[in-house]
């Protein structure tokens, strides 16, 4: 079996040639590989026009996906995902759209930290992992997320292991003074006990233990099967011999899980019973990563526009969800946010809520306006109100082209409403210093001042414009996955 691993750009377009000759497919093989992804919600078509084609290397999140198939030969195709998808023999690593310069072969050290931020983003949103992707006729195992939770459980918590307290006399252990003192001898000396015997206890581990082999069997062929993908690299994984017994040595799979269930019945610790069932899955599902059928597998997202919200918010200092008296603000809280019951509201909730009134009766809605983040740094002795909205766009806004890749007129309108939302609070706390600014992602080394976005009726209201910013990723994954903060400053707002 030919293994073919690829690299691919979120967003763009490609046409079916395209994908036939980037996977080494024939007519028979690409159509249903695109069927596939499309079913799975990875890969979406869009009418092929002269338009679309002026985009391949651009983007418009609002262009209208099609339910064109693929016989048709009227579309072009792009990946709607960021991370790696297995589909058969076909590995598809498919990175971020704002590496517009970048060629495929050239994208293994971006991707590598990507990899990264989607391993912090899962852990900090407590994601589960998907052991099945789709549902119905679509659902398939996600052997690739449970291969790589294996091998990480592997690296931080090691082998499992089965020990067996063992009772010595006068060994290295531990000593049990209640066993000793009413079992041995002792020698009175000066009104003191000396004893001759001491029992310890010292818990030894059994290294032909079933489960401890078992777990040893499985992580070397899931080891195997990640570098078969050409897939150890992109996640930083030296791959190691741990065994060199089969599943076949163990019993027939019936046998296997019989002997699982029992051991979880008789567990108790929760990392092991979590570790017990995903190794029951596995062998389960009796299913290689790179087998020659339509299953599917993945490590990404589909949503990756909020891994970028997330990571600007860690990074920029996100105060929405600080409790008002934690603001640490260069003045006391002003009334009416300072009684004891304002004191504990987070900043987010003291944005208003919409309010039905009828005729006779009233009622408040649970939604309101929801800011990506507001940071309040102190800045040269002055508190400013920085109001971000981070936006996942490729953002064209040059001399002599048409505007694209822009935010709609709605994510305008909502950031200045953010400002006119929070207007009573600024002013309570005399901060003179208020900024609103887009963040956008950008391939380059630099901070870029890009422009900005206004309305002249909301900026006639006193309401400040929306800065652009373009945020090298690369510094902000850096900052993101080691807990640090951007300097504010940098963005010269």
């Amino acid at each position: 079996m030919k293994v073919v691993s690829q690299y691919v750009r979120e967003q763009r377009r490609y046409t079916k040639n395209d994908l036939k000759n980037k996977f080494f497919f024939d007519e028979e093989g690409v159509e249903k590989f695109i069927k596939n992804l499309k079913a799975y919600g990875v890969l979406k078509s869009v009418k092929n026009t002269d338009e679309q084609l002026e985009m391949s290397d651009l983007v418009d999140d609002d262009v209208e996906i099609t339910d064109e198939t693929a016989e048709s030969g009227d579309c072009l195709y792009v990946f709607t995902y960021v991370g790696v998808i297995t589909c058969g023999s076909r590995v598809i690593k498919v990175y971020p759209k704002y590496l517009l310069s970048k060629k495929d072969d050239n994208v293994l050290n971006e991707m590598k930290q990507v990899v990264k931020v989607l391993e912090r983003y899962s852990r900090s949103e407590e994601q589960i992992i998907n052991v099945f992707n789709g549902d119905g006729e679509n659902r398939s195992f996600n052997i690739l997320a449970v291969i790589l939770f294996l091998i990480k459980d592997y690296y931080e918590y090691g082998i499992y292991t089965n020990s067996e307290d063992i009772i010595e006399i006068n060994g290295e252990g531990e000593i049990l003074w209640g066993k000793t003192i009413d079992e041995s001898f002792a020698l009175i000396e000066d009104n003191r006990p000396y004893y001759m015997e001491l029992y310890t206890e010292k818990s030894v581990e059994d290294d032909m233990d079933y489960f401890k082999r078992l777990h040893e069997c499985v992580l070397t062929e899931c080891f195997r099967q990640l570098h078969t993908a050409q897939l150890d690299l992109l996640f930083d994984i030296d791959c190691i011999e741990l065994s060199e017994e089969t599943l076949e040595d163990f019993g027939d799979k019936d046998y296997i899980l019989e002997r699982i269930i029992k051991e979880l019945n008789i567990q108790f610790n929760t990392h092991r019973q979590i570790l017990l069932k995903t190794l029951y899955a596995y062998i389960s599902q009796d299913r290689k990563m790179l087998e020659e059928n339509d299953g599917i597998s993945m490590f990404g997202t589909t949503a990756y526009h909020a891994v970028w919200e997330k990571a600007c918010a860690e990074v920029f200092d996100n105060k929405l969800n600080t409790v008002l008296a934690q603001l640490n603000m260069t003045v006391p809280l002003a009334e009416p946010y300072n009684g004891k019951h304002e004191r504990r509201q987070k900043l987010i909730e003291i944005i208003e809520k919409p309010v039905w009134q009828g005729v006779d009766t009233e009622a408040k809605t649970a939604d309101t306006l929801i800011p990506d983040l507001i940071s309040i740094p102190c800045i040269k002795g002055n508190d400013w109100f920085i109001i971000f909205d981070a936006k996942y766009y490729n953002l064209q806004l040059e001399k002599g082209k048409s505007l694209r890749g822009n935010p709609g007129v709605g994510d305008v309108t909502k950031q200045y409403l953010y400002q006119l939302a929070y207007k009573d609070f600024i002013e309570a706390h005399h901060i003179t210093e208020v900024r609103n600014c887009f963040l956008m992602p950008t391939e380059g080394d630099d901070f870029v001042v890009k422009g900005i976005a206004k309305m002249q009726m909301l900026e006639s209201l006193g309401l400040k414009n929306i800065q652009i910013r373009l945020i090298p990723a690369t510094e902000l994954y850096e900052h993101y996955l080691s807990d640090k903060k951007i300097d504010i400053s940098k963005l010269k707002l």
